[in-house]
């Protein structure tokens, strides 16, 4: 199996963990869409993970993106709102709009070297979040990209910045 498809698992269901097997090259958009799944083993063989793959994953708490995927897509993480921890990969160049898009429980985050553009909304809700550095790679911060982020306490936004979207950090209250 290279390619996982749409909606594999239609309809609500509530798995402890998937392992996907090491043959699996591209999670297709809507993959786990909607599901209950605790924990995702994500091999090293995958090099695209589409968009909403996780989408509104609400009970996943802890997933580690291999290092062989360079962009993190729309909406991936977006409504996984147990998501706790997650390690993203010095392959990252780009984080998507939306990817981690009101992922409630979310406190802190590394953005990797290797990243140069955080899209619309990719943090937006994200009310747990308290600490993000933004590496000197970065060039631009879109729209809502932090919006909402309540106990965000500290940032630094590095001087390559040349672009900082519209209320990029409004209801950042904490700041």
């Amino acid at each position: 199996v290279e390619i996982i498809g749409r909606n594999v698992l239609f309809g609500k269901t509530i798995l402890n963990g998937i392992k996907l097997p090491e043959s699996v090259k591209i999670l297709s958009n809507n993959t786990f869409i909607e599901h209950d799944i605790n924990t995702i083993i994500i091999p090293s063989s995958i090099i695209e993970i589409g968009e909403y793959a996780f989408s509104e994953c609400s009970l996943l708490t802890n997933i580690t993106i291999p290092n062989s995927v360079t962009s993190i897509g729309e909406y991936v993480f977006s409504g996984c709102l147990s998501l706790a921890n997650i390690t993203i990969p010095n392959s990252v160049t780009s984080i998507g709009k939306c990817a981690f898009y009101v992922c409630l429980s979310l406190a802190n985050i590394t953005i990797p070297n290797s990243v140069t553009s955080i899209g619309w909304d990719a943090f937006n809700g994200c009310s747990s979040l308290t600490n993000i550095t933004i590496p000197n790679s970065v060039t631009s911060i879109g729209e809502y990209a932090f919006y909402d982020c309540s106990s965000l306490t500290n940032i630094t936004i590095p001087n390559g910045v040349t672009l900082i979207g519209e209320y990029a950090f409004s209801g950042c209250s904490s700041l």
